[in-house]
This record gives C-alpha cells, structure tokens and sequence, in this order.
C-alpha cells in the first residue's frame, strides 16, 4: 500500500483557526494607521511653525525688532531696503511680525515655513474657498489661525495664535489625538 502525503482536513481546520486569531488581533493595529498618520502630519506642521518662529523671533532680536507689534510693519516686504517691510529671515520676503514672532496669517506662516495652504471657508468645516492644489488647508481669523490637512476630518487640525502683547509667545491648541483624525 502507498503512502499518501498531504494534510488533513485536521490540520486545514487548525492552521485556518490560527491565520483568524492572527487577523483578529492584527486588523486594529493596521486599520489605524491613517488617523496616526495625519495625527503625526499635524504634529510635524506644528513642529515646523515652533521651529520657524523661533528662528524668526532670533532673527527679530538681533535686529532690534522682537518688541514692535503688528501695526508697525507698514512697508514693502519685497523690498530688501524697506525698514518698515518686516524682518528680513532670508526667505526673500520679510516676516512681517508680531512681538517677534509670527503673525497668525496664511502669507506670514507660507512664508517662514516654506508650504502651500488651500483656504477654507470656516475654522470647523473642510469646505475650501481657495484650492490652491495643497497638502494643507488654513483659516485665519483675527491672528488666529485654524490648520488642518487636506482630506483630515473636520476633528484634526489645531490652531496657531499669535502673540497677544509684549513678552508673550504664540499659543496653540491641543493636538487632537488619532481617533479624532
């Protein structure tokens, strides 16, 4: 009598049993991985306006300016001889600042951290107004600055406000965490 090689149905059964368990504890770690994704997107834009505004308020220091508010800054800031255009932090465009740091406007923020916004219609829904093909969306309302990425449920984004009076810094709101993205 001949042998026969292959597996039984026993065995089918148990590995089939295993590979499901697997996937039953695998699947939440992997259909996750969007909403951590944009949540880590929106840290690193938040990140990349800390950083920029520390360079520009460094660069506002050394040339005397960390102390001059918004109204000040009447000139061209194209122009490389216009004292009143802004604080020159090598991008070719002045920053136009506010107590050293960024203003919370769409141009300012492009400006010093070198990104493309689209511009929404309000800072709570998705809808855009300006669609300039971009990764991120901006809604900017008196110095505050609404910001979320394009796609992102209406719950992911956070908000950038300028510096209210001398002396102190910008201040963002809480990081939505991955199950609101």
């Amino acid at each position: 009598m001949k042998k026969q090689n292959g597996f039984t149905l026993i065995e089918l059964v148990v590995v089939i049993i295993i590979l499901g368990i697997l996937a039953v504890t695998a699947a939440p770690k992997f259909i996750n991985l969007q909403s951590d994704a944009r949540e880590s997107s929106l840290q690193g834009m938040k990140g990349a306006i800390q950083g920029a505004n520390s360079l520009v308020y460094a660069k506002a220091a050394i040339s005397g300016d960390e102390k001059r508010a918004k109204a000040y800054w009447t000139g061209d800031s194209t122009k490389p001889d216009d004292d009143k255009g802004g604080v020159d932090i090598g991008t070719g465009i002045k920053a136009k600042t506010n107590f050293g740091y960024l203003q919370g406007l769409q141009t300012e923020l492009q400006n010093a951290i070198d990104v493309t916004f689209n511009v929404g219609t309000s800072a709570t829904d998705n809808e855009i107004a300006t669609d300039n093909n971009a990764d991120w969306t901006i809604f900017v309302d008196s110095g505050v600055a609404t910001i979320w990425q394009a796609g992102a449920p209406s719950t992911c984004r956070f908000t950038y406000t300028e510096s209210a009076t001398e002396g102190s810094v910008p201040q963002f709101s809480a990081m939505p965490d991955g199950s609101s993205c």
